[in-house]
C-alpha cells in the first residue's frame, strides 16, 4: 500500500509561484504513474498533470499548460508541481496521485492512491 504525503501550497498573489511536492511511502516502481488533481470549492475534482512510468511520459491539463511543470525524482520516491503564473482560478485544493501500471490517465477515478490534499489559494 503506498501512502502518498504532500507538502507545499499556502497563498500567493496572482502570477505569482509555488511548489508542491509529494513523497511516497515506499518505493514506488519506475512504472508507477503519479499526477496532480485539484477541487475547487462546489466543482470537481480535475485533472492538472501526470508523469508516468521509467520513459517520463508527461500529459497536462490544457488550462496550465506552458505554466505547470511536473517532476519526479524516482530516487527520492517523490513528485513535485511547480506552479508559475498563477491565477486566481487556480485556486483549489490539490491532490497528489498514484496508481499502478503504465497508462497516464487524466481521469480521478483511474488512480488508487491519494495524498491528504493541500491548499493552494492565489489573491486576484
Amino acid at each position: 500500500q503506498v501512502q502518498l504525503v504532500q507538502s507545499g501550497g499556502g497563498l500567493v498573489a496572482a502570477g505569482g509561484a509555488l511548489r508542491l511536492s509529494c513523497a511516497a511511502s515506499e518505493q514506488t516502481a519506475s512504472s508507477i504513474i503519479m499526477g496532480w488533481f485539484r477541487q475547487a470549492p462546489g466543482k470537481d475534482r480535475e485533472f492538472v498533470a501526470a508523469i508516468g512510468g521509467k520513459y517520463g511520459r508527461l500529459k497536462y491539463a490544457d488550462s496550465v499548460k506552458g505554466r505547470f511543470t511536473i517532476s519526479r525524482d524516482n530516487a527520492e520516491k517523490s513528485v513535485n508541481l511547480v506552479m508559475n503564473s498563477l491565477k486566481p482560478e487556480d485556486t483549489a485544493i490539490y491532490y497528489c496521485a498514484a496508481r499502478d501500471g503504465t497508462v497516464v490517465f487524466d481521469i480521478a477515478s483511474r488512480y488508487e492512491y491519494w495524498g491528504q490534499g493541500t491548499q493552494v489559494t492565489v489573491s486576484s
